[in-house]
């Protein structure tokens, strides 16, 4: 690791938790997060979709500037830790071995995997329509917006986030998928690294724009809202 770590932040969009609590309306454009950041991800108006606009059909198609997002973390990537994987891994393992890389549990990261992937299972959310659902009712039954890549170079990136900042964004691992011909992709639910390099940037500060305005203003964000979360995530 190179030592100082200089003015580098992560910039997030709201919170995860106003996301599972259906506040689905974009307020900030891509073209505010591409000025904090050149690496991330995020979701896309009504939940249509996720980075770099992935809708259902798992294809990549080209995101505007003046389109907003109600969910993204975005930083300027410039990896600190770089590791060789050349033995075959399923996510399991994969965020095991990452989790010995990091000096601080108490710090945010952003990762990047690039490689050989034997099976990637990865998913998207369908656009959705007032009144919104909550997330955990709009990925029910979600199999049929999941697809699964197989034999295939390309890259999962992503953020871990520290206990912490629970609630903010999602602790732990929150990686997507995106194929090196840049034509699939989605967020990952499970894979198989075959080989590749891991690249982390140590990220220490964390800048957060919330909504001003609209449904994360009368949105109740007090509770604890973990086992919603993992019925998403899981």
């Amino acid at each position: 690791m190179r030592r100082g770590w200089g003015p580098r932040y992560l910039f997030q969009a709201s919170t995860i938790d106003a996301l599972l609590q259906a506040v689905y309306d974009g307020a900030v454009t891509f073209g505010e997060l591409r000025r904090h950041g050149d690496f991330g991800i995020g979701y896309f108006d009504w939940l249509d979709g996720e980075f770099y606009r992935i809708p259902v059909d798992g294809r990549l198609y080209p995101v505007a500037d003046m389109t907003t997002t109600p969910f993204a973390s975005v930083t300027f990537f410039d990896p600190d830790i770089t590791v060789e994987i050349d033995e075959p891994m399923n996510l399991t393992d994969l965020e095991i071995f990452l989790d010995g890389q990091f000096p601080s549990k108490n710090l945010f990261y952003a990762v990047r995997i690039d490689g050989a992937f034997a099976s990637v299972r990865a998913w998207s959310v369908p656009a959705q329509e007032k009144p919104y659902p909550k997330l955990v009712e709009a990925v029910a039954g979600r199999a049929v917006f999941e697809f699964e890549f197989e034999n295939v170079t390309g890259s999962a990136v992503g953020f871990w986030t520290p206990e912490l900042a629970r609630g903010v964004n999602v602790p732990g691992y929150h990686l997507h998928f995106i194929t090196d011909d840049r034509t699939g992709g989605g967020h990952v639910l499970d894979l198989r690294l075959d080989r590749g390099s891991v690249r982390i940037d140590v990220t220490p500060a964390f800048y957060m724009v919330p909504p001003t305005e609209g449904d994360f203003c009368a949105a109740d964000l007090s509770g604890d809202l973990r086992d919603e979360l993992e019925a998403v995530e899981e």
